[in-house]
């Protein structure tokens, strides 16, 4: 009979163990270390510098013209409303409601049906990634066998969460490098047939009739570029002709026209063509609330019954991945959105972000120009919202992070929120000088 374990020796132990764990091999020797996140990568790189006049063009949020974190006047005032507010509880229903409310407003338009019939599923999420995982898990459960069509390119991060809710992705192609806008017809094409890439060849299948496309509504990431308004026209249509279901992802509500309103039009184009949408919505950006994150996952239903059904369905996904987003953020942004004056100062203070950096995109191309470039920068201007897809080669990317100590991703976007009055000439002229020769950017 086996002995207990308190009866063996100390070297006993150690033989037991060691057999039990199959001669010497522990749980976890066969993990290795996971890809480095692109844009994760670049804030480590930048942080292990130690120049002090180095630049961090990587960061996803905004940033004031001096380069630092801004807290928003509405948060600050927010803050002293909740003051005193017990956080040991879960949001009461009536708070998250509402909030869910608010944000399905800014999204789909106060004066939609959709509102007024109440035909959407929204729950809480872990801002925008959460909002789209939580999507991306749902979207597994009930349609197994189904693609996720994502832009070519697209953010990072994307991959990673529909590949860990196991829904396949495919692409279409969306960014033109050589103009360095949009590539709308073979976009267009794509939607009709989807572009595959299998190693070293290409080919074109019909996209099955009823796939999931992501889009960015707005202030498209990576590349800044976004279609017309009329461009969008043509992509409901044609999804719609295909019967495809939008999924819009919208980080960046405000920082390409610095309206929440127009940021929102590609949303009710194709809520007026009739589709049925899914939205992922952050506050991380335009709040300036990236730590607290706070998000809203929404979908749209044909009926009320049926959003009633699907929302049960996105609680229960929910709780068994997180229970309930942290309390502190949601009342935050549920105080600003209900709160008439501070809602107003929120879009006045959106509207500044955007003029920021609006602003910058024209002082750097100018910088870049008058520095006497071969290059043509117009895309800078072209591109709207935090991000530019500069057309800068890896190359350029290595060259700039080596010797002037600016950190990008890889592919060359740019943060314009990352610009500043005070380093724009020196990121121009960084810029000129790797650029001088090599690869046309």
């Amino acid at each position: 009979m086996w002995r207990t374990w308190r009866c063996l020796t100390t070297r006993e132990r150690r033989r037991v163990s060691s057999l039990s764990s199959g001669n010497g091999t522990g749980w976890w020797d066969h993990v290795g270390p996971a890809p480095k996140d692109p844009i994760l990568g670049v804030t480590e790189a930048f942080l292990a510098d130690p120049n002090p006049e180095k630049i961090n063009l990587g960061v996803g949020a905004y940033r004031d013209d001096e380069g630092k974190p801004l807290v928003l006047q509405c948060v600050r005032n927010a803050e002293s409303m909740i003051s005193g507010t017990e956080f040991l509880e879960s949001l009461s229903s009536s708070v998250s409601l509402r909030l869910v409310e608010e944000s399905a407003k800014l999204a789909y338009g106060e004066d939609s049906d959709a509102i007024k019939e109440q035909r959407y599923a929204g729950v809480l999420a872990l801002s925008g990634t959460g909002a789209c995982r939580l999507f991306a898990e749902f979207q597994r459960r009930f349609y197994p066998k189904s693609h996720i069509f994502l832009s070519s390119p697209t953010w990072s991060n994307h991959h990673n969460i529909w590949r860990d809710a196991q829904v396949p992705e495919r692409k279409f192609r969306y960014y033109d490098p050589d103009s360095k806008g949009l590539q709308f017809a073979t976009l267009i094409d794509d939607i009709k047939h989807v572009f595959i890439e299998k190693g070293m060849f290409s080919c074109m299948q019909n996209a099955p009739d009823r796939s999931f496309f992501l889009l960015h509504p707005c202030a498209h990431n990576p590349t800044g570029v976004d279609p017309s308004e009329e461009q969008w026209r043509e992509i409901s249509y044609q999804l719609k002709k295909k019967n495809h279901f939008p999924f819009f992802d919208m980080a960046y509500q405000g920082f390409a026209s610095g309206c929440l309103d127009e940021d929102a039009k590609a949303i009710h184009i194709f809520l007026d063509d009739g589709h049925l949408v899914g939205c992922a919505q952050s506050y991380a950006k335009n709040m300036g609330l990236y730590g607290h994150r706070v998000g809203c996952l929404s979908v749209l239903c044909a009926d009320a019954k049926q959003a009633a059904a699907i929302k049960s369905q996105l609680q229960q996904i929910a709780r068994a991945m997180y229970g309930s987003p942290p309390v502190h953020g949601l009342l935050l942004v549920s105080t600003i959105l209900t709160d008439s004056k501070l809602k107003r100062l929120w879009k006045t203070e959106i509207k500044d972000m955007a003029k920021r950096i609006t602003g910058m995109r024209v002082v750097l191309r100018e910088k870049l120009e008058k520095l006497g470039s071969a290059h043509n920068w117009q895309h800078i201007t072209d591109q709207v919202g935090m991000f530019c897809f500069s057309g800068l080669a890896p190359e350029h990317v290595d060259q700039l992070a080596k010797e002037f100590h600016i950190y990008m991703t890889h592919d060359g976007r740019i943060s314009i929120a990352g610009i500043t009055s005070n380093n724009v000439d020196y990121v121009a002229n960084a810029i000129h000088e790797v650029t001088r020769s090599g690869p046309k950017s």
